[in-house]
């Protein structure tokens, strides 16, 4: 009898006592806050941001990726991702995600995700309190397809009150700009009075732009190198032929980038020599600082680390 009793109350509870109770908005900010501004700290994108992305993208931490795989920002496997994993439509059908030991990893890896891309670099030369700056931003460099994806960010932020966790943080790194060629102050360059050609620097290395006419010879008599100099600094055979427009590095790579420069976030058409030229990174230290073999293949999207060791995927 007692257990007809018991059955017949467990029948009757509201369904809710058995489902998951869903975090709150306020809830997950107070979880995640420090996280964030941490984030702002070392990286730069603004906390209100990362916050409001969180929330929006995570569904306050309620999505089936944050349950799951600890994953609030929907960051993708791609083929170099060792760690677990889990899978879900997206725009495609059963598409990889990583899952992520903890949230706070998820968080670093939108925040690389978003400083190593060229596209959103100018972003991180607005004031760090300028939310809707970076919103518009965001949407304008093709972060969300949505068309009103800044206004729901900008949204989050105001009802909120997150634009409070943005102030009095004190960036402790420069903007990705600061150091790529065509961003290079106009101050660092020297000028040969007699050749007229002028001399850049990057990563602390010169570098000179190949000219209409320009050879190999040619530039290795005027620049006063020894034969194998040129083609040594810049991981090229003698008899590469040379583009107007190239940019060719006088002086020897370096193992790691600037440390503004931490990750890129690779794009369509970029190699892995495209990049170590982009930042002046020895070709076999960047393979080994990303855990690769020489030679092996990279795809859109894919986080290269320029200064530290990739870690391994958890």
């Amino acid at each position: 009898m007692k257990i007809f009793y018991y059955l017949f109350f467990i029948a009757f509870l509201p369904t809710a006592v058995f489902a998951q109770k869903k975090q709150t908005r306020d809830e997950y900010i107070n979880r995640y806050k420090d996280v964030a501004i941490y984030q702002m700290k070392t990286q730069g994108v603004p906390a209100s941001i990362i916050l409001a992305q969180g929330l929006l993208e995570s569904d306050n931490g309620n999505s089936y990726l944050a349950v799951k795989a600890n994953n609030h920002f929907g960051i993708k496997c791609h083929k170099t991702w060792s760690g677990p994993t889990v899978h879900q439509d997206d725009d495609a059908r059963n598409e990889c995600f990583r899952k992520y030991s903890n949230p706070e990893k998820s968080y670093k890896d939108h925040s690389d995700f978003l400083r190593g891309a060229r596209r959103y670099a100018l972003l991180f030369d607005l004031e760090p309190t300028d939310y809707k700056g970076w919103s518009y931003g965001l949407k304008k460099a093709g972060y969300a397809t949505n068309p009103h994806y800044a206004e729901m960010l900008i949204k989050i932020i105001e009802d909120n009150s997150l634009y409070a966790f943005d102030r009095g943080i004190t960036v402790e790194v420069e903007s990705p700009t600061k150091g790529l060629g065509d961003l290079v102050d106009i101050d660092k360059f020297v000028i040969d009075m007699n050749k007229h050609r002028k001399v850049y620097t990057r990563n602390r290395i010169k570098y000179i732009i190949v000219k209409k006419g320009d050879n190999y010879a040619s530039l290795t008599k005027e620049l006063e190198l020894l034969p194998w100099q040129l083609a040594s600094y810049n991981e090229i055979s003698k008899d590469s032929s040379l583009k107007d427009g190239q940019e060719l590095y006088i002086q020897p790579k370096r193992t790691k980038a600037e440390i503004n420069h931490s990750v890129h976030v690779v794009e369509k058409g970029e190699t892995m020599y495209s990049i170590s030229q982009m930042y002046g990174i020895k070709m076999k230290s960047l393979y080994r600082k990303n855990r690769m073999q020489i030679g092996n293949d990279i795809e859109v999207g894919q986080v290269i680390h320029l200064r530290k060791r990739k870690a391994m995927d958890r």
